[in-house]
């Protein structure tokens, strides 16, 4: 009768437990978190373990594998916790990759990446793209553009910072410099010197709203409670660039913009000069295919753009986005459906999204 009631305690308290619940879904999230052993095996198991699942009078849980080792219990051999996990090795292999980019002279190969590995091409690629939220080629192409920002900024000649910077060929370069620079290499070194920025203010129900444009479209909507403070956040991105306001006929611009936040079925369809890098393009990208009047997770959002793993690098995405309503970060909640920050206030985004829920 003891031996039952004991049972019945051990039992008890292992389901009341919330590790319990890992064990049973076999969650390989909760790998490396804690541990959990049997007693009538003499084993200990990570979360994830693929073996039947033990009566739970029979469990018990540790923090770490040392500690289930100490209580007398050895590794499972099918699972085998007292080894990295399957995800951290990935993750360190990847890291290392990173690394290994970010200080090559010259972008590596796929098949390099992938031998240095000890992976296959397509399996390298496939982990790669899950826990960066790019591929090994984006990476290092973002990176490369990350570099050419600060050789820009240094003292040499713009084609000594673009063969310091990876490229191999300066006319290649060329042909993609707008996208990366949003213009010409020597425009963006002086600060965006000679280059000319519109923009216009106006007012609606949300406060002031200014939006400018470069020569490929508009690049800034922004909102908030003071033009003159728009206008200077946006001269700090072009802190040399000629800023014209009170243009006529930009200013219908602005007033599509106005009229779209009033009534947001309508639409907005303005040419838009989004520059960023290639996870925050995507992620961007993502954003405009939300309709009017939904609303998605950031975990929603990493999956869209095929990177589930990649919440906070989302998360970081949507946070920087330039273009107010056109690129519509506002339609992004938590998980739970709660208001998440919003770079131009919460109460803006409220005021969204109510008014697309009932448009």
């Amino acid at each position: 009768m003891k031996t039952a009631a004991s049972n019945v305690n051990r039992a008890a308290s292992t389901l009341a437990d919330p590790r319990w619940a890992a064990v049973a879904a076999r969650d390989p999230g909760a790998d490396g978190r804690f541990f959990y052993s049997v007693r009538t095996t003499g084993v200990y198991c990570r979360p994830s373990c693929p073996s039947r699942t033990a009566r739970p009078e029979n469990v018990a849980f540790f923090a770490t594998a040392k500690d289930a080792e100490r209580a007398g219990f050895r590794a499972c051999k099918r699972c085998k916790p007292d080894r990295s996990s399957l995800a951290a090795s990935h993750a360190a292999t990847v890291a290392e990759l990173c690394r290994y980019i970010e200080t090559a002279e010259q972008p590596p190969t796929l098949q390099q990446l992938a031998q240095r590995a000890g992976f296959s091409a397509c399996h390298l690629h496939r982990i790669f793209k899950a826990m960066v939220g790019v591929t090994p080629k984006a990476y290092a192409g973002a990176h490369r553009a990350n570099r050419l920002h600060r050789e820009l900024k240094g003292q040499g000649t713009v084609t000594d910072a673009i063969y310091s910077a990876g490229y191999g060929s300066a006319g290649r370069f060329y042909e993609q410099s707008d996208q990366l620079l949003g213009m010409t290499p020597s425009r963006y070194r002086a600060g965006g010197s000679d280059t000319e920025i519109r923009f216009a203010t106006g007012q609606c129900s949300l406060g002031s709203v200014l939006v400018a444009r470069s020569g490929r479209g508009v690049c800034a909507i922004m909102l908030g409670d003071d033009p003159d403070q728009l206008a200077g956040e946006l001269q700090g991105r072009f802190p040399k660039a000629r800023l014209i306001g009170d243009d006529p006929q930009f200013e219908r611009w602005v007033a599509q913009v106005i009229d779209f936040v009033e009534a947001p079925r309508i639409g907005l369809d303005l040419p838009l000069d989004i520059q960023g890098t290639a996870f925050q393009r995507r992620v961007w990208q993502a954003l405009r295919r939300i309709p009017a009047g939904r609303t998605v997770s950031y975990a929603d959002v990493a999956r869209r753009i095929g990177s589930p793993k990649s919440v906070r690098a989302v998360a970081r995405a949507v946070a920087t986005n330039p273009l107010a309503v056109a690129v519509p970060c506002h339609r992004v909640v938590h998980k739970d459906g709660t208001l998440s920050g919003y770079r131009w206030g919460v109460e803006r985004k409220r005021a969204l999204l109510e008014r697309e829920a009932g448009a």
